[in-house]
């Protein structure tokens, strides 16, 4: 299901901002699903078996923090817990650390390497969005 991606305008800089390691990501788009805002995106390379070279990322700059792509919102009495993905591969970061986290998101080498900058810039600059707010 391709979904046009919305443009959100955040009030403020969030406290924490998801970030997929691509290395454990099958993209089985569990959490694009439930994206309340629209910021993550199957990426893949080639024509690929889905699972294989495909992988979700994570929109920065539209990411509100919600946490929503890890686990479903429970009561809290009940015992259970509800995880969006399957694989553990995503991960709520505070934002100052972000940059970090985005450096080690792995992936096939060539997409990782052409993108790096593009990826971590963006962390940087929420990261001292951040800081100053």
């Amino acid at each position: 299901m391709n979904r046009r991606p919305r443009k959100t305008r955040r009030k403020k800089t969030p406290k924490v901002l998801a970030v997929i390691n691509a290395d454990n990501c099958t993209g089985c788009e569990s959490c694009i699903e439930i994206c309340p805002v629209d910021c993550i995106e199957l990426r893949g390379i080639g024509q690929g078996v889905k699972g294989t070279e495909s992988w979700c990322e994570i929109d920065l700059e539209r990411c509100i923090g919600c946490g929503l792509c890890v686990r479903i919102p429970r009561r809290r009495n009940d015992a259970y817990e509800l995880t969006v993905c399957p694989w553990d591969a995503i991960e709520m970061v505070p934002t100052e650390r972000v940059a970090e986290a985005v450096a080690q998101i792995g992936g096939p080498a060539d997409y990782a390497s052409e993108n790096r900058d593009r990826l971590v810039d963006a962390a940087k600059r929420l990261a001292e969005q951040r800081v100053c707010t």
